[in-house]
């Protein structure tokens, strides 16, 4: 779906135990892909059910993202009143079902957050026996939390996985703030609306694509003197280089013609 502009880039990014900075060739790399999704009761219905569709058309897709070292595993946590985990652990993306969503309740995204902070550690839902890629984080929701967003937020940003993960979002419909989804990704370069199921289907697509792509490249950078650069570079310039695509993607579709944008909600 995106050119690879990670190209010429070698090396590889790794995370020892709960420190994002340890870097060790391995034979088999590890990528979790984490889906947190909005199921509250304003999301009941259509949203739902296009949400439901194009997820489950998706999983085909990431399918064949990533090279042949590299173990794609699943994570999806909803939030609504309560927050739930549709597996009890990350799935590999060759076994992975999509179990279809229902929406009900309040926006607790704030628990979600702290919920994914807890999880999000060796001990937990990073535990793979191989060494790993920082995480893909999709955060999808319609409406303003109903509970503490910035507390849970804060917490999140202590975590060294989240930190160094890619982080993307997607506001669906009229209702939702991509300023406070900003402040989940860090940029507003990462940050996506949807106003329709056709617009919908194309967001989910481009950026769970687009981000597992360049989630799961090795690459090292290097500056004007051929000196390399440090960890926490390469990782702010995968960030950055999933805005631009994301942007550029989303420009095309917004400028043609084949994406019926008639199912607006």
């Amino acid at each position: 779906m995106s050119k690879d502009n990670t190209k010429g880039y070698s090396g590889l990014l790794d995370f020892d135990d709960d420190d994002p900075l340890n870097a060790t060739a391995v034979s088999k790399k590890s990528l979790v892909i984490f889906f947190l999704i909005d199921t509250s009761g304003s999301m009941k219905g259509k949203k739902m059910g296009e949400l439901n569709t194009v997820m489950e058309e998706l999983i085909p897709e990431i399918r064949r993202v990533g090279e042949a070292d590299t173990d794609v595993k699943i994570a999806v946590l909803t939030f609504s009143t309560d927050v739930r985990w549709m597996y009890s652990q990350p799935i590999s993306i060759e076994e992975f079902e999509w179990a279809r969503l229902r929406a009900d309740g309040v926006t607790s995204m704030g628990e979600a957050f702290k919920e994914l902070s807890i999880r999000m550690s060796r001990g937990q839902f990073l535990n793979s026996p191989s060494l790993s890629f920082a995480p893909v984080i999709f955060l999808m929701t319609d409406g303003y939390p109903s509970d503490d967003y910035k507390a849970g937020l804060k917490l999140l940003k202590a975590n060294s996985w989240y930190k160094f993960g890619l982080k993307a979002a997607l506001g669906i419909g009229n209702e939702a703030n991509d300023d406070m989804l900003a402040e989940f990704t860090g940029s507003k370069e990462t940050v996506v609306h949807a106003y329709s199921g056709g617009q919908l289907a194309q967001m989910i697509k481009i950026v769970a694509v687009t981000a597992s792509q360049i989630g799961s490249k090795s690459m090292t950078l290097s500056d004007e003197n051929d000196k390399e650069l440090q960890d926490e570079d390469v990782f702010a310039a995968k960030q950055t280089l999933l805005g631009q695509q994301i942007q550029e993607l989303v420009g095309n579709q917004n400028d043609g013609d084949t994406v019926p944008f008639d199912t607006g909600w």
